[in-house]
């Protein structure tokens, strides 16, 4: 992760929209740009391969 607790949590605490891909709030149940409600947590690590 990065350098500061804090940059982590704002880079991180997001929902993304499965249909659209937008970033939302982590409070979201509906996606901000096409209402969709297939939100899920944006991954803490990377997918590495």
């Amino acid at each position: 992760m990065g350098r500061f607790p804090e940059a982590d949590a704002r880079l991180l605490n997001k929902k993304i929209c499965m249909k659209c891909g937008a970033r939302n709030s982590i409070r979201a149940t509906r996606c901000r740009r096409c209402k969709s409600k297939d939100l899920r947590v944006k991954a803490r690590e990377s997918r590495g391969t």
